[in-house]
């Protein structure tokens, strides 16, 4: 009897040793549930950003330029990162808008999400 209560004795603490080593994987779990999110964000606000500056620049809005536009429609703190390439057709017009990817886990680059739209002109 006594052989196990030093067993129990011994084996005390075991699993608080187990959850400290258990919890760096955890977070590191999470914070990448967190960058897929973001990055998938990401990518909707990109092609929120062509469609907003393709329409616009359809329009031949001469008070709202179509950068601009694309710029506005997104969130600010993406907004930053915010590059365009654009082509004028004969009856169409195209907009890719390139966002940034912000990073959640620090020191990692993410690379740039990127979204077309093209609308016809009027």
């Amino acid at each position: 009897m006594s052989s196990r209560k030093a067993a129990a004795r011994r084996d005390r603490g075991q699993v608080a040793i187990e959850y400290m080593g258990f919890i760096p994987l955890l977070l590191l779990v999470g914070l990448c549930a967190i960058q897929l999110g973001v990055a998938a964000y990401t990518a909707n606000q990109a092609g929120t950003a062509a469609r907003a500056a393709a329409r616009t620049a359809s329009h031949e809005q001469p008070d709202m330029p179509a950068r601009l536009a694309g710029e506005h429609a997104i969130s600010g703190w993406l907004a930053d990162g915010l590059d365009w390439d654009e082509s004028y057709g004969f009856d169409t017009v195209t907009y890719t808008a390139h966002v940034e990817i912000p990073s959640v886990i620090p020191g990692l680059s993410w690379g740039k999400a990127s979204r077309t739209s093209t609308m016809p002109r009027e």
